[in-house]
Protein backbone atom coordinates (compact mmCIF):
# COMPACT_ATOMS: atom_id res chain seq x y z
CA UNK A 1 0.00 0.00 0.00
CA UNK A 2 2.36 2.36 -0.95
CA UNK A 3 4.60 3.70 -1.82
CA UNK A 4 4.05 5.12 -5.25
CA UNK A 5 3.01 8.51 -3.28
CA UNK A 6 4.57 8.28 0.17
CA UNK A 7 4.89 11.68 2.27
CA UNK A 8 7.93 11.98 3.66
CA UNK A 9 8.97 13.93 6.54
CA UNK A 10 11.09 17.19 5.67
CA UNK A 11 12.56 17.83 8.39
CA UNK A 12 11.77 18.09 12.04
CA UNK A 13 8.39 20.64 13.22
CA UNK A 14 8.79 23.72 13.60
CA UNK A 15 7.98 23.47 17.34
CA UNK A 16 10.07 22.32 20.11
CA UNK A 17 10.12 20.10 21.61
CA UNK A 18 9.16 18.68 25.28
CA UNK A 19 8.86 15.29 26.90
CA UNK A 20 5.85 15.05 29.44
CA UNK A 21 4.03 11.91 31.12
CA UNK A 22 0.21 11.77 30.72
CA UNK A 23 -2.02 10.36 33.44
CA UNK A 24 -3.44 7.43 31.55
CA UNK A 25 -1.07 7.37 28.40
CA UNK A 26 2.73 7.13 29.36
CA UNK A 27 5.34 9.53 27.35
CA UNK A 28 4.59 11.67 24.90
CA UNK A 29 6.38 14.24 22.66
CA UNK A 30 4.69 17.48 23.04
CA UNK A 31 5.29 20.37 21.55
CA UNK A 32 5.14 24.05 21.96
CA UNK A 33 1.48 25.40 20.79
CA UNK A 34 0.93 27.63 17.63
CA UNK A 35 0.33 31.27 18.33
CA UNK A 36 -3.04 30.54 17.93
CA UNK A 37 -4.28 29.41 21.18
CA UNK A 38 -7.47 27.67 20.07
CA UNK A 39 -5.73 25.11 17.78
CA UNK A 40 -2.56 23.70 19.32
CA UNK A 41 -2.25 21.60 16.34
CA UNK A 42 -2.68 17.64 15.32
CA UNK A 43 -2.54 15.02 18.17
CA UNK A 44 -2.19 11.23 17.71
CA UNK A 45 -2.66 8.40 20.37
CA UNK A 46 -0.84 5.73 19.75
CA UNK A 47 -1.71 1.95 19.26
CA UNK A 48 -0.35 -0.84 20.62
CA UNK A 49 3.42 -1.25 19.57
CA UNK A 50 3.34 2.53 20.05
CA UNK A 51 6.50 4.63 18.56
CA UNK A 52 9.18 3.12 16.67
CA UNK A 53 7.18 -0.19 15.54
CA UNK A 54 8.44 0.76 12.08
CA UNK A 55 5.64 0.48 10.73
CA UNK A 56 1.55 1.74 11.49
CA UNK A 57 1.92 3.97 14.23
CA UNK A 58 5.55 5.19 12.49
CA UNK A 59 3.67 6.16 9.43
CA UNK A 60 0.89 8.28 11.76
CA UNK A 61 4.06 9.78 13.04
CA UNK A 62 4.92 10.92 9.54
CA UNK A 63 1.77 12.53 8.66
CA UNK A 64 1.77 14.46 12.19
CA UNK A 65 5.33 16.06 12.09
CA UNK A 66 4.75 17.18 8.41
CA UNK A 67 1.24 18.77 9.01
CA UNK A 68 2.90 20.75 12.81
CA UNK A 69 5.82 21.95 9.80
CA UNK A 70 3.86 23.26 7.06
CA UNK A 71 0.86 24.78 9.26
CA UNK A 72 3.27 26.29 11.94
CA UNK A 73 1.04 24.16 14.57
CA UNK A 74 2.09 22.15 17.64
CA UNK A 75 2.34 18.45 17.49
CA UNK A 76 1.47 15.60 20.43
CA UNK A 77 1.63 11.52 20.18
CA UNK A 78 0.75 10.21 23.79
CA UNK A 79 1.68 6.35 24.27
CA UNK A 80 -0.71 3.31 25.18
CA UNK A 81 0.45 1.37 28.55
CA UNK A 82 0.08 -2.48 28.92
CA UNK A 83 -3.56 -3.79 29.75
CA UNK A 84 -5.50 -0.51 28.91
CA UNK A 85 -8.97 -0.19 28.79
CA UNK A 86 -11.58 1.75 26.97
CA UNK A 87 -11.57 4.10 29.98
CA UNK A 88 -8.36 4.77 29.60
CA UNK A 89 -8.37 5.84 26.33
CA UNK A 90 -11.28 7.79 26.70
CA UNK A 91 -9.67 9.47 29.28
CA UNK A 92 -5.99 10.06 26.71
CA UNK A 93 -8.25 11.28 24.32
CA UNK A 94 -10.30 13.87 26.39
CA UNK A 95 -7.42 15.19 27.51
CA UNK A 96 -6.08 15.44 24.24
CA UNK A 97 -9.54 17.83 23.38
CA UNK A 98 -9.27 19.94 26.49
CA UNK A 99 -5.69 20.95 25.82
CA UNK A 100 -6.89 22.38 22.83
CA UNK A 101 -5.49 19.75 19.83
CA UNK A 102 -7.67 19.85 16.59
CA UNK A 103 -7.52 17.07 14.90
CA UNK A 104 -7.38 14.36 17.30
CA UNK A 105 -6.62 11.09 15.77
CA UNK A 106 -7.03 7.49 17.47
CA UNK A 107 -4.26 4.69 15.70
CA UNK A 108 -5.94 1.85 15.52
CA UNK A 109 -9.95 0.57 15.71
CA UNK A 110 -8.92 -0.49 19.34
CA UNK A 111 -10.28 3.24 19.72
CA UNK A 112 -13.42 3.08 18.43
CA UNK A 113 -15.97 2.76 21.45
CA UNK A 114 -13.37 6.16 23.02
CA UNK A 115 -14.05 8.27 19.96
CA UNK A 116 -17.67 7.85 19.74
CA UNK A 117 -18.17 8.90 23.49
CA UNK A 118 -15.33 12.03 23.31
CA UNK A 119 -16.43 13.07 19.84
CA UNK A 120 -20.43 13.29 21.38
CA UNK A 121 -18.39 15.69 24.11
CA UNK A 122 -16.47 18.08 21.83
CA UNK A 123 -18.54 18.57 18.96
CA UNK A 124 -16.05 21.63 17.60
CA UNK A 125 -13.31 19.38 18.13
CA UNK A 126 -12.47 16.92 15.02
CA UNK A 127 -11.74 13.32 15.39
CA UNK A 128 -10.08 10.66 13.42
CA UNK A 129 -9.46 7.24 13.54
CA UNK A 130 -7.38 5.29 11.58
CA UNK A 131 -8.54 1.34 10.42
CA UNK A 132 -12.20 1.73 11.52
CA UNK A 133 -15.46 2.64 10.31
CA UNK A 134 -18.31 2.02 12.83
CA UNK A 135 -17.97 5.28 14.81
CA UNK A 136 -20.91 7.65 12.62
CA UNK A 137 -20.63 11.37 14.05
CA UNK A 138 -20.18 14.56 11.92
CA UNK A 139 -16.94 15.68 13.37
CA UNK A 140 -15.58 11.93 13.25
CA UNK A 141 -13.67 10.93 9.73
CA UNK A 142 -13.15 7.42 9.70
CA UNK A 143 -9.84 6.97 7.86
CA UNK A 144 -9.45 3.10 5.99
CA UNK A 145 -8.14 1.37 3.93
CA UNK A 146 -8.27 -1.31 1.43
CA UNK A 147 -5.96 -3.27 2.44
CA UNK A 148 -6.87 -6.45 0.40
CA UNK A 149 -5.76 -5.13 -2.80
CA UNK A 150 -2.50 -3.73 -1.81
CA UNK A 151 -2.33 -7.56 0.07
CA UNK A 152 -3.39 -9.22 -3.48
CA UNK A 153 -0.14 -8.11 -5.26
CA UNK A 154 1.77 -9.27 -2.32
CA UNK A 155 -0.13 -12.79 -2.90
CA UNK A 156 1.07 -12.49 -7.28
CA UNK A 157 4.65 -11.54 -5.94
CA UNK A 158 4.53 -14.27 -3.43
CA UNK A 159 3.22 -16.83 -5.87
CA UNK A 160 5.32 -15.60 -9.05
CA UNK A 161 8.92 -15.84 -6.80
CA UNK A 162 8.55 -19.00 -4.82
CA UNK A 163 10.45 -22.14 -5.72
CA UNK A 164 8.80 -24.70 -3.18
CA UNK A 165 5.66 -24.05 -4.67
CA UNK A 166 4.34 -22.91 -0.18
CA UNK A 167 4.26 -19.14 0.72
CA UNK A 168 3.87 -18.10 4.84
CA UNK A 169 0.81 -15.33 6.19
CA UNK A 170 1.28 -14.14 9.91
CA UNK A 171 -1.32 -12.48 11.49
CA UNK A 172 -1.08 -10.47 14.67
CA UNK A 173 -4.41 -10.52 16.05
CA UNK A 174 -7.25 -12.88 14.79
CA UNK A 175 -9.77 -10.40 13.78
CA UNK A 176 -11.38 -8.91 11.07
CA UNK A 177 -9.15 -6.27 9.53
CA UNK A 178 -6.03 -8.62 9.71
CA UNK A 179 -8.30 -11.33 7.96
CA UNK A 180 -8.49 -8.46 5.09
CA UNK A 181 -4.44 -8.59 4.99
CA UNK A 182 -5.33 -12.86 4.12
CA UNK A 183 -7.82 -12.88 1.99
CA UNK A 184 -6.08 -10.27 -0.27
CA UNK A 185 -2.99 -12.13 0.06
CA UNK A 186 -4.54 -16.03 -0.40
CA UNK A 187 -6.65 -14.72 -3.80
CA UNK A 188 -3.25 -13.17 -5.54
CA UNK A 189 -1.02 -16.25 -4.69
CA UNK A 190 -3.94 -18.58 -5.80
CA UNK A 191 -4.90 -16.57 -8.90
CA UNK A 192 -1.65 -16.25 -10.08
CA UNK A 193 -0.67 -19.82 -9.54
CA UNK A 194 -3.37 -22.59 -8.00
CA UNK A 195 -0.49 -24.87 -7.21
CA UNK A 196 1.08 -22.56 -4.39
CA UNK A 197 0.00 -23.51 -0.83
CA UNK A 198 -0.14 -20.92 1.56
CA UNK A 199 0.48 -21.81 5.03
CA UNK A 200 -1.21 -19.25 7.41
CA UNK A 201 -0.74 -18.48 11.30
CA UNK A 202 -2.66 -15.78 13.96
CA UNK A 203 0.22 -15.02 17.17
CA UNK A 204 -3.36 -14.20 19.33
CA UNK A 205 -6.46 -13.68 19.16
CA UNK A 206 -6.60 -10.82 21.27
CA UNK A 207 -4.63 -7.60 20.85
CA UNK A 208 -4.01 -7.69 24.33
CA UNK A 209 -2.30 -10.54 24.21
CA UNK A 210 0.66 -9.27 22.04
CA UNK A 211 0.20 -10.19 18.77
CA UNK A 212 1.14 -6.75 17.51
CA UNK A 213 4.28 -6.01 19.68
CA UNK A 214 6.11 -9.50 19.80
CA UNK A 215 8.63 -9.57 17.49
CA UNK A 216 9.42 -13.01 19.61
CA UNK A 217 6.35 -14.70 18.45
CA UNK A 218 6.26 -13.43 14.96
CA UNK A 219 9.77 -14.70 14.57
CA UNK A 220 8.53 -18.30 16.15
CA UNK A 221 5.74 -18.45 13.52
CA UNK A 222 7.77 -17.79 11.28
CA UNK A 223 10.34 -20.62 11.72
CA UNK A 224 7.67 -22.86 11.98
CA UNK A 225 6.17 -21.99 7.91
CA UNK A 226 9.67 -21.76 6.78
CA UNK A 227 10.09 -25.54 8.30
CA UNK A 228 7.16 -26.36 6.23
CA UNK A 229 8.95 -25.09 3.30
CA UNK A 230 7.79 -21.50 2.68
CA UNK A 231 10.67 -19.23 1.04
CA UNK A 232 8.24 -16.33 1.27
CA UNK A 233 6.29 -15.22 4.09
CA UNK A 234 4.51 -12.18 4.27
CA UNK A 235 3.08 -10.15 7.94
CA UNK A 236 0.43 -8.42 8.90
CA UNK A 237 1.73 -8.18 12.60
CA UNK A 238 3.03 -4.49 13.32
CA UNK A 239 5.89 -4.20 15.75
CA UNK A 240 5.55 -8.84 15.73
CA UNK A 241 6.18 -8.23 11.72
CA UNK A 242 10.19 -7.60 12.89
CA UNK A 243 10.73 -10.89 13.97
CA UNK A 244 9.05 -12.25 11.11
CA UNK A 245 11.63 -10.30 8.57
CA UNK A 246 14.30 -11.45 10.82
CA UNK A 247 13.66 -15.21 10.42
CA UNK A 248 13.30 -15.03 6.97
CA UNK A 249 16.51 -13.33 6.84
CA UNK A 250 18.34 -16.03 8.84
CA UNK A 251 16.99 -18.66 6.60
CA UNK A 252 18.09 -16.55 3.85
CA UNK A 253 13.87 -16.68 2.04
CA UNK A 254 12.04 -13.89 1.28
CA UNK A 255 9.57 -11.98 3.56
CA UNK A 256 6.90 -9.19 2.53
CA UNK A 257 6.57 -6.18 4.86
CA UNK A 258 3.64 -4.27 5.84
CA UNK A 259 2.20 -0.83 6.16
CA UNK A 260 5.42 1.08 5.37
CA UNK A 261 7.60 0.27 3.28
CA UNK A 262 10.20 -1.99 5.41
CA UNK A 263 13.24 -2.50 3.27
CA UNK A 264 13.81 1.54 3.79
CA UNK A 265 13.56 1.03 7.76
CA UNK A 266 16.91 1.54 9.42
CA UNK A 267 15.79 -0.28 12.34
CA UNK A 268 15.66 -3.26 9.51
CA UNK A 269 18.92 -2.16 7.59
CA UNK A 270 20.34 -5.65 8.26
CA UNK A 271 17.96 -7.41 7.22
CA UNK A 272 16.92 -5.61 3.92
CA UNK A 273 18.38 -8.31 1.69
CA UNK A 274 15.61 -10.15 2.33
CA UNK A 275 12.55 -7.85 2.04
CA UNK A 276 11.06 -8.25 -1.18
CA UNK A 277 8.76 -6.18 -1.07
CA UNK A 278 5.93 -4.19 1.20
CA UNK A 279 2.05 -4.05 1.01
CA UNK A 280 1.96 -0.58 2.24
CA UNK A 281 -0.80 1.73 2.75
CA UNK A 282 -0.42 5.24 3.27
CA UNK A 283 -1.55 6.25 6.85
CA UNK A 284 1.08 9.31 7.00
CA UNK A 285 -1.05 11.16 4.33
CA UNK A 286 -4.48 10.17 5.82
CA UNK A 287 -3.09 11.98 9.28
CA UNK A 288 -1.88 14.82 7.22
CA UNK A 289 -4.68 15.34 4.77
CA UNK A 290 -7.24 15.27 8.20
CA UNK A 291 -5.05 17.93 9.69
CA UNK A 292 -5.05 19.54 6.27
CA UNK A 293 -8.78 20.45 6.20
CA UNK A 294 -8.96 21.28 9.82
CA UNK A 295 -6.27 23.91 8.85
CA UNK A 296 -8.46 24.55 5.97
CA UNK A 297 -11.90 24.67 7.99
CA UNK A 298 -13.33 22.17 5.69
CA UNK A 299 -12.88 19.27 7.80
CA UNK A 300 -15.83 17.15 7.34
CA UNK A 301 -17.38 13.68 9.25
CA UNK A 302 -17.79 10.15 7.06
CA UNK A 303 -15.61 7.18 5.83
CA UNK A 304 -12.60 8.30 4.37
CA UNK A 305 -11.61 5.25 1.82
CA UNK A 306 -7.87 4.84 0.74
CA UNK A 307 -7.78 2.71 -2.17
CA UNK A 308 -5.31 1.04 -4.93
CA UNK A 309 -6.72 3.72 -7.82
CA UNK A 310 -6.16 6.33 -5.29
CA UNK A 311 -2.82 5.49 -4.30
CA UNK A 312 -3.28 5.19 -0.74
CA UNK A 313 -2.32 1.52 -1.13
CA UNK A 314 0.80 0.29 -2.85
CA UNK A 315 2.96 -2.80 -3.88
CA UNK A 316 6.19 -0.91 -2.63
CA UNK A 317 9.06 -0.45 -5.46
CA UNK A 318 12.53 -0.37 -3.25
CA UNK A 319 14.18 -3.37 -3.92
CA UNK A 320 16.42 -3.05 -6.28
CA UNK A 321 16.27 -6.80 -7.34
CA UNK A 322 12.75 -7.02 -7.00
CA UNK A 323 12.41 -4.45 -9.50
CA UNK A 324 14.59 -6.42 -11.95
CA UNK A 325 12.11 -9.40 -11.87
CA UNK A 326 10.71 -9.00 -15.01
CA UNK A 327 7.91 -11.57 -15.19
CA UNK A 328 7.10 -10.55 -11.49
CA UNK A 329 6.83 -7.17 -12.48
CA UNK A 330 4.57 -7.77 -15.52
CA UNK A 331 2.41 -9.89 -13.92
CA UNK A 332 1.83 -7.35 -11.12
CA UNK A 333 1.18 -4.76 -13.72
CA UNK A 334 -1.80 -6.81 -15.02
CA UNK A 335 -3.04 -7.41 -11.58
CA UNK A 336 -2.83 -3.76 -10.57
CA UNK A 337 -4.41 -2.71 -13.95
CA UNK A 338 -7.18 -5.52 -12.99
CA UNK A 339 -7.87 -4.01 -9.93
CA UNK A 340 -8.28 -0.12 -10.46
CA UNK A 341 -10.56 -1.55 -13.56
CA UNK A 342 -12.83 -3.68 -11.23
CA UNK A 343 -12.10 -6.47 -13.47
CA UNK A 344 -10.72 -8.33 -10.40
CA UNK A 345 -12.64 -8.21 -7.47
CA UNK A 346 -10.34 -8.74 -4.51
CA UNK A 347 -11.88 -10.57 -1.63
CA UNK A 348 -11.88 -9.07 1.99
CA UNK A 349 -13.25 -11.78 4.00
CA UNK A 350 -10.75 -15.72 3.40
Amino acid sequence: MRRVSRIAVAGAATAALAVSVSACGGTSSDAAASKDDKNKGVAIAYDVGGAGDQSFNDAATEGMKKAAKDFKTGEKAVEPVDGESDADKTQRLTQLAKQGYNPVIGVGYAYAPAIKEVAAKFPKVTFGIVDDETVKADNVSDLVFSEQEASYLAGVAAAKTTKTKTVGFVGGVDVPLIHKFEAGYAQGVKDTNPKVKVVKQYLTEKAEDGGFTSPDKGKTAAQGQIEKGADVVYHAAGLSGQGVIEAAAAKKVWAIGVDSDQYKQDALAKYKKYILTSATKDVAASVYNLAKAVEDGNAKGGVVRADLKSGGVALAKSNPEFMKMKDVQAALAKAEAGIKDGKIKVKTTP
